[in-house]
């Protein structure tokens, strides 16, 4: 499943009808007095939360959302109708920003909350409202008010059970194709992820957990490089971390070196992630022997103060069922972020 996280679009909410100046013109009613209508408001734009949909990706096709503008008054103090809202329906978990300002605007988290982001224009009066002792044939009405015209930006954090850790091409494509429905990109050169993506675990009768597969991380990713604060912010949303080292032969870094880095990146950006239940496996244990496999893990371990460390090889399936019964227990002690 694609997740696009992001999306920029403009707002504009309706117009307030104008209020009518007219006067009563009835057979056998002389001096019938004024009798316009006021404007109908104009429609809101809302939002609303719902819990069926998980990303952003129907907004991008289309970058104006506008309500109805409200109807005009009319003669015989008829008003006029009140423009029809428009709604945009985003997952639960989106955040929404004045793409101008950097304001946060709202933070939408519960389902079918409704949150309105430009209200409509008031209606106009109609002359019926400026008669007095002194003016009883007045002219006066008032337009109605504009509505309101904003740019947004719309972001949605990456909600899931586990979060996959690691340097580029650690192997993390591979893991969460191997062990879920989920089909990312997968190739043997750096960054093929780019956006993250999502796998559902299927661990039979007792339930599911959701896997995302953030992209790589690198050095610097705390102070954007790599695009890492646009990585470790989905980091934040799980709640169980899976660091994946792999041992394939064109790492530059010892696995251990790149474990202290990721680490520090973490703790660099959130401090508070370095405290989240972590499970280290080592990837692509099919390319080296048993002698390297065992000089790495003891590595790791020492560099982990001590963690187990698992091995597995998502190409021959060794070593990942009893790494995903760990990760299912570790989801079911966490209460959801």
């Amino acid at each position: 499943m694609r997740f696009i996280d992001e999306a920029r679009i403009q707002v504009r909410s309706g117009k307030g009808g104008d209020g009518a100046s007219s006067f009563r013109r009835e057979k056998y009613v002389p001096f019938g007095g004024p009798d316009g209508g006021d404007g109908g408001r104009g429609g809101d734009v809302v939002f609303v939360a719902d819990p069926g949909r998980n990303t952003l990706s129907e907004l991008r096709g289309k970058s104006l959302w506008k309500a109805q503008n409200g109807a005009n008054g009319l003669g015989k103090r008829m008003y006029g109708r009140g423009g029809q809202d428009v709604e945009i329906r985003v997952p639960v978990g989106t955040r929404i920003f004045d793409a101008e300002t950097g304001e946060v605007i709202c933070d939408i988290t519960e389902p079918e909350s409704r949150v309105v982001v430009a209200e409509g224009g008031r209606g106009g009066l109609g002359n019926v409202h400026f008669k007095s002792s002194t003016n009883r044939t007045p002219r006066k009405s008032t337009p109605g008010k504009p509505g309101e015209e904003r740019w947004l930006k719309l972001e949605l954090m990456l909600m899931a059970d586990v979060g996959l850790l690691g340097f580029p091409n650690a192997g993390k494509s591979t893991f969460i194709s191997r062990v879920s429905a989920a089909r990312p990109k997968v190739a043997d050169y750096p960054f093929t992820t780019l956006v993250p993506s999502l796998g559902v675990v299927d661990m039979g009768l007792d339930g599911s957990f959701v896997v995302a597969d953030i992209p790589g991380l690198i050095e610097g990713a705390a102070d954007g490089a790599g695009l890492g604060h646009r990585f470790l912010k989905h980091v934040q949303r799980t709640r169980v971390l899976l660091h994946l080292l792999s041992l394939g032969s064109d790492e530059l870094l010892p696995p251990e070196e790149r474990y202290r880095a990721i680490r520090g990146e973490l703790g660099r950006y959130d401090a508070e992630l370095t405290t989240r239940p972590e499970i280290i496996a080592l990837t692509k244990t099919d390319l080296v022997d048993e002698d390297a496999l065992e000089e790495a893990r003891i590595a790791v371990a020492q560099a982990a103060g001590g963690a187990t460390v698992f091995a597995v090889s998502s190409v021959r399936g060794d070593g990942l069922r009893p790494l995903l019964g760990l990760l299912w227990q570790h989801v079911q002690e966490q209460e959801p972020s």
